[in-house]
């Protein structure tokens, strides 16, 4: 029987204290990463960022400790957003990033997110030889040096940050609402805006160990709704713990997905001649308001499955320069090396605000979601819904029926004895109807008997 995997698609994650995120085990992962990528020329050097949680500081020396004792010596940056030390990891030449960050989740968690020299995500085969070779090796490493803190990282990724929009944004005295989730981009994202002269009302900006997202930043919209209606701000934007992602809220309070933060850049790159083959990358898990308004604007949307590992490397294979999640995760190409960053989004979006002289609620009509309908029912076993043949044939129907404009999603629950039925389309009532009829033809052939 195989074992389960130590790393998920986002790196390690859980509970800071337990089964891998033990200082033990992180000290052992620090020895195993040293000793894997110790056999490959480089400088070993190893640059270490954090958010604003209170393991931050443990599982950060606990790491150093390893890496020290497979001859790696680790700089930290404190705290930092994980695209900035994707980015500072290669522009610096160091042979390793690694982010301790466990990004919207509660602050009770935590995480290790690791970077190769280039600022990608380590390949799945690294991570397997890395997760075998901590297998073998699981003694913890006591004694080490603590990690070198350099105070200038953060002002290297805000100057980074600023030449991202080039010298033409300017944002003199705009009221803007920012919340930072009480994570890693409290110091240097209000500070950004700030440089380019917006009048900046900073929420959730002191993190305390116990705070980050807690009842703030992109997981929680609603207090940054009500500051910008009092504020009458332009445009609000909520960051998430680790500040890669980001959601927006235009000047009438209404909150501005991914998807349609794609669709207005995805426009207004294809007006200018800056959007590289008329074309975006996007996840099955974005509506078909998203495929149908850039349709219209003569953009194709490139679907791909969920991740943003996987927007990339579409990304990359197909040399698009925009993509990205339905939840504020986007991605920008060479120009960003192919790195999701939160506030250098928000920095495009009011660029695009500036050079059309529109505002944010009219940018992003653009873009009109599709009704969904997401029924679960009860199951007594999971096999492949697509091989159940009559689910399998309604679904033919439903989608031939709703033909572009519409799709079905079946899935099991990872976590739950579930069946997930997701149908999407242009009529509530039709879709409603459709999906009434799965969940009946799914519970006949495997729902649990009363």
């Amino acid at each position: 029987m195989n074992e389960p995997r130590i790393f998920g698609t986002d790196g390690i994650r859980g509970r800071a204290g337990e089964g891998w995120l033990t200082v033990e085990s992180v000290s052992a992962l620090g020895r195993s990463l040293g000793s894997i990528l110790g056999r490959r020329k480089g400088s070993k050097q190893v640059l270490l960022g954090h958010d604003g949680r209170r393991s931050a500081a443990s599982i950060s020396q606990a790491i150093t400790r390893g890496l020290a004792e497979a001859g790696f010596k680790t700089t930290t940056a404190g705290l930092l957003p994980t695209p900035g030390l994707a980015i500072l990891t290669r522009l610096r030449d160091f042979q390793l990033g690694i982010m301790v960050s466990a990004s919207h989740n509660p602050a009770e968690d935590n995480g290790i997110k690791i970077f190769s020299s280039t600022g990608e995500k380590l390949s799945d085969d690294l991570e397997l030889r890395i997760e075998k070779h901590l297998r073998k090796h699981p003694d913890p490493v006591t004694e080490g040096p603590l990690p070198e803190r350099n105070t200038e990282l953060e002002m290297a990724y805000l100057v980074h940050l600023l030449e991202g929009v080039g010298q033409g944004l300017k944002l003199d005295g705009m009221p803007l609402v920012l919340d930072c989730a009480n994570g890693a981009a409290s110091r240097v994202a209000p500070r950004a805006f700030g440089r380019l002269g917006a009048q900046v009302v900073t929420l959730a900006a002191e993190p305390d160990g116990d705070n980050i997202n807690k009842e703030c930043g992109s997981t929680h919209m609603i207090p940054l709704q009500r500051e910008v209606r009092t504020q009458n701000a332009r445009i609000g934007v909520a960051l998430d713990g680790d500040a890669d992602r980001c959601l927006l809220v235009d000047e009438q309070g209404e909150i501005v997905n991914g998807d349609a933060i794609m669709a207005l850049l995805a426009n207004h790159m294809a007006q200018t001649g800056q959007l590289r083959r008329r074309s975006i990358v996007a996840t099955v898990m974005s509506n078909r308001g998203l495929h149908r308004a850039l349709r219209e604007a003569q953009v194709e949307v490139v679907t791909v499955g969920v991740g943003d590992r996987q927007v990339v490397e579409r990304m990359r294979a197909e040399r698009l320069g925009l993509g990205g999640e339905q939840s504020g995760h986007i991605i920008f190409g060479d120009d960003n090396d192919f790195i999701g960053d939160g506030t250098l989004t928000a920095l495009r979006v009011l660029a695009v605000m500036q050079a059309t002289g529109k505002p944010l609620s009219e940018l992003a009509a653009i873009y009109r979601p599709y009704p969904q309908v997401l029924l679960n029912t009860e199951v007594c076993r999971k096999p492949r819904l697509e091989e159940l043949p009559r689910v399998a044939a309604s679904v033919r129907e439903i989608e031939s029926t709703l033909g572009e404009d519409g799709r079905v999603l079946l899935r099991y629950s990872g976590t739950e004895p579930l069946a997930r039925i997701m149908v999407e389309g242009p009529d509530r009532e039709t879709i409603l109807a459709h999906a009434r009829g799965l969940m009946v033809l799914i519970e006949e052939e495997i729902g649990v008997k009363v």
